[in-house]
């Protein structure tokens, strides 16, 4: 990691799953030449199984607890931007604490654009019910409110990856001129 980039605040990406978070934050990363780090990926990593295995083996709150504990202190605390699981900025505190750790940028998409998105992915343990479509609808009306409260908030809704970068960089800079940690 260069010098410049350890002087850049982190940036945490939140959102529903299935709003581009990751697709989104690896370009900006790039351009920003900052390291992109996904959470989910991470803990996969760490523990040497899937998300869907460790909600089927450990549950749930376990995977919480796994979450909170990388973003105490499982990456570092600055030059990165950090794609988010969409439940981890739910949690109790972790709106604060990922605010006080760096700069947070909301992503967002309709409810009808998350199901048509996230229908090609089983992998996603807490839609792996009877009704996907429903759940996404259940969880984001639960979320929003939290999500639409973490930071600068920008949709994907009918915009292309490269306008919501741009949008995104433009956010970055501007609210990184006053971000102390």
């Amino acid at each position: 990691m260069s010098k410049t980039a350890q002087s850049k605040p982190n940036l945490y990406l939140v959102g529903f799953m299935g709003v581009g978070k990751s697709a989104i934050g690896r370009r900006v990363a790039r351009e920003l030449g900052l390291r992109f780090i996904d959470s989910d990926q991470q803990i996969e990593k760490e523990q040497g199984k899937k998300i869907p295995e460790i909600f089927a083996t450990e549950g749930e709150a376990r995977f919480r607890e796994l979450e909170r504990q990388f973003i105490e202190s499982g990456h570092p605390d600055t030059g990165c931007v950090v794609s988010c699981g969409g439940g981890l900025v739910i949690q109790p505190g972790m709106k604060e604490l990922l605010k006080q750790k760096g700069l947070v940028i909301c992503l967002f998409a309709s409810a009808e654009s998350i199901i048509e998105r996230t229908s090609r992915n089983k992998d996603r343990p807490l839609l792996n019910v009877a009704d996907p479509a429903s759940k996404v609808r259940a969880l984001l009306a639960e979320r929003e409110p939290i999500y639409m409260d973490s930071g600068a908030c920008i949709t994907t809704e009918g915009r292309t990856i490269p306008e919501v970068v741009r949008h995104m960089i433009r956010t970055y800079k501007s609210i990184s001129r006053n971000f102390k940690s």
